[in-house]
């Protein structure tokens, strides 16, 4: 329907600039010999005239068989209105009889068979009427079509020739048109089958489970179907353009360069960048050469998820490690602890009985202080290894930390420049917990970030809400975020901050951040943690809203990252 109402649009146009040019230019040929213009002048404001009234009728029209008749409507005038501009301007001699070759040639635009001939047969009718109304002076009284200079035979041939050249005309352009139409048929049958065929790729790529991508000859991403921009976080129109290098922050050796530059044959490796969101994001990817006509043209790159498979391996190496250390460290604390006790029990009576020098006395002070710090340790380390259980009830996150708030804001004074920002959700956050517990974890979290600040810096405490998506379940997760502004953790230790013993710092015992994830994970919760060497740490402790949706993810294998 679009293609005919075009068609009928450029008949419109066409007809208005044949009218102006022709009748425009014989207007001035017939000024100059002072011949009249009334029939020019008056066929251009015709045409002028009803062109308004075709414009408003065709927007109006839907259908197809409609738009056609209102094309035969304007065809058939314009043949009435030729057959008077070649009545008045000498009917067999006149030079517009041409007119009636543009109007044929015009009139195959309609969507019919053999339209062209039929036309012709008209226009012959017509210029046929005209010819013997002429050459017998039908109408020479009234002052129409005068008697032709031409004689009779002259007459007959000239109508002849004419008629000859309409049908000609009407055969040529209605077969041209056939053919035409035939040819645009076929083109849009074509152009469909490449659509459906184009939209049957499309949908097998993004249908399909894995992240896919596709580069230019230079590494510029052209395409990113849409589990590519799940697993990502970035947008078709983010990534666009950029070299995939980038986005996927791949710098191999000079070897794995080598063997891509080579583009013979598929290429397989394991890349840790991050989301748009910042969250760590371990990839598997496989890289092939796209060809495209036989030339290689670029790359496609296919690659899965392996984050989740890389955290559970690292938290089962770890839970398998502290377990192990666990038993044999108990163990040992136990049978240290006893003679420890005694030792310092002694060393606190020799103390009161020995009388000695000054510095007698400071190193029998410094053993008894020792020996309690090794005390204090072992306790610390036998709560972390055998936890009591979980007082587990129903609280407002936001008042528990509110309450945590108020230590950390008195130790926070104690400290050199120290400032505390906080941003809790609106309304409460009620989580099953255990609140001395939950209390014991903000208190490490918040001294470890004024520990990494030893010169003075901000500590941004935030509470929010969110919902995650594992493997189809969702569930409701609370998190608490510390973040510092202090020194950072360089990369080579963020694998070792929640081992036991395990610290940078001058004094202490290594198992603040260890109890923090154990009492964290007793809670089905996790941690995530984010930091730059010199730009700071960030710590979201993260908690199931109900009880059990946490433990249903774990045991279908889907728990949430443990590290950003």
């Amino acid at each position: 329907m679009g293609t005919i109402k075009t068609r009928i649009q450029w008949l419109m146009g066409l007809r208005v600039l044949v009218v102006t040019l022709l009748l425009g230019l014989s207007i001035t040929f017939q000024v100059t010999k002072g011949e009249p213009t009334e029939t020019f002048y008056a066929l251009i404001a015709f045409t002028y005239a009803v062109t308004i009234p075709y414009a408003l009728v065709l927007r109006r029209l839907t259908s197809i068989e409609a738009l056609t008749r209102f094309a035969w409507v304007q065809v058939g005038i314009d043949f009435l209105l030729e057959t008077v501009l070649i009545a008045r301007t000498g009917g067999i001699e006149s030079p517009f009889a041409v007119l009636y070759v543009i109007s044929v040639t015009v009139a195959s635009l309609v969507p019919r068979r053999r339209v062209g001939v039929l036309t012709a047969s008209l226009c012959i009718i017509l210029f046929g009427v005209l010819t013997n109304v002429q050459l017998y002076g039908l109408l020479e009284p009234w002052g129409w079509l005068p008697r032709t200079r031409l004689s009779a035979p002259e007459t007959l041939q000239t109508f002849g020739v004419y008629s000859l050249a309409f049908l000609v005309v009407g055969f040529l352009s209605g077969a041209l048109a056939d053919q035409l139409r035939q040819a645009d048929q076929s083109l849009r049958e074509k152009e469909q089958g490449l659509s459906r065929l184009q939209a049957f790729h499309e949908n097998i790529v993004h249908s399909i489970s894995s992240g896919v991508f596709t580069t230019d000859d230079v590494g510029r991403i052209t395409s990113f179907n849409p589990a590519a921009q799940e697993a990502t976080g970035y947008s078709l129109e983010q990534v666009r353009g950029r070299p995939w290098r980038e986005v996927f922050n791949w710098h191999p050796d000079r070897s794995a360069d080598e063997r891509l530059l080579d583009q013979t044959a598929n290429m397989r490796f394991e890349v840790e960048c991050k989301r748009a969101d910042g969250n760590r994001l371990v990839l598997g990817m496989t890289l092939s050469p796209l060809h495209e006509q036989g030339k290689e043209t670029g790359l496609v790159g296919v690659f899965k998820d392996l984050t989740q498979i890389r955290d559970l391996e690292e938290e089962m190496r770890r839970k398998e490690w502290l377990a192990s250390l666990g038993e044999m460290s108990a163990g040992m604390a136990h049978e240290i602890r006893n003679p420890l006790g005694a030792l310092a029990g002694a060393m606190q009576m020799l103390r009161k009985d020995f009388h000695a020098d000054d510095t007698s006395a400071r190193l029998m002070d410094i053993a008894v202080r020792e020996a309690t710090r090794l005390d204090a340790i072992i306790t610390e380390f036998l709560q972390y290894a055998r936890p009591p259980a979980l007082d587990l009830a129903e609280y407002d996150l936001n008042k528990v930390l509110a309450e945590t708030l108020d230590l950390v804001q008195h130790e926070a004074r104690t400290r050199q420049h120290i400032t505390i920002v906080t941003s809790l959700a609106q309304g409460p956050l009620p989580g099953h917990i255990d609140q001395d517990q939950m209390k014991q974890v903000f208190w490490n979290l918040a001294t470890n970030a004024f520990d990494a600040m030893p010169q003075g810096g901000q500590l941004a405490i935030a509470t929010g809400c969110r919902r995650i998506d594992a493997g189809g379940r969702k569930a409701d997760v609370i998190e608490i975020a510390f973040q510092d502004s202090g020194e950072g953790i360089p990369k080579k230790n963020l694998e070792k901050i929640f081992l036991p013993f395990f610290t940078t710092k001058k004094q202490g015992s290594g198992l603040g951040l260890a109890a923090v994830h154990r009492i964290v994970d007793l809670h089905g919760g996790w941690i995530k943690v984010d930091s730059q060497p010199g730009q700071g740490s960030r710590f979201v402790v993260c908690l199931p809203r109900t009880a059990d949706s946490n433990v249903r993810l774990w045991h279908e294998g889907r728990e949430p990252w443990k590290r950003s």
